[in-house]
């Protein structure tokens, strides 16, 4: 096997190993959001669960979900691509161009927070569980965990379970969620 040089490099590198890893989750998390009929990636929820609490302008959505803007940009328009948002110049400003979900969207949204986050919230507590020790040692834990079970699997093989909090708020006030 390989040496994994960005593992041993340690802190000098924890940036790249940090990424690489969400980048790991993200690919496990799409492949088990894919199986399970949502052929659409992880990264794309943030976007529309944020939209589920409110519409919001690209540059808001960027600012609650703390990433660049042109990324939100590319999502918005895939997601407005497959009719699951609408994208529409504000009343007040023109400049101005508001997103929110479509029926379908929120349906989406709806579906993801009672099938799927829960599963992917209990599969990513469940690799994360127990770990000790310093961070390099956790994420080196986690790492060895998901090569063990990759978090598709773990997710696939969790049923779905009212003790499993869904990871954001649902947009009805007063009903239950982890915002």
């Amino acid at each position: 096997m390989a040496e994994d040089l960005v593992a041993r490099l340690g802190h000098l590198t924890l940036g790249s190993r940090l990424k690489r890893l969400g980048e790991r989750l993200q690919s496990e998390t799409s492949r088990f959001i894919r199986a399970e009929g949502a052929d659409i990636p992880a990264s794309w929820f943030p976007v529309l669960a944020s939209l589920d609490r409110a519409p919001a302008s690209v540059g808001e959505l960027a600012e609650q979900l703390g990433v660049a803007q042109p990324g939100v940009t590319r999502t918005v328009t895939s997601l407005a691509d497959l009719g699951l948002v609408t994208v529409a110049a504000d009343g007040d400003d023109r400049r101005r161009r508001t997103v929110a979900l479509t029926a379908a969207g929120a349906a989406l949204v709806e579906r993801a927070r009672r099938d799927l986050w829960p599963r992917i919230d209990a599969a990513v507590a469940e690799a994360c569980g127990g770990l000790e020790g310093s961070l390099l040692e956790q994420v080196a834990g986690l790492e060895r965990r998901l090569d063990d079970r990759p978090l598709d699997r773990r997710a696939a093989e969790l049923a779905t379970t009212a003790e499993h909090a869904a990871p954001v708020a649902p947009a009805t006030p007063g009903a239950e969620g982890v915002s």
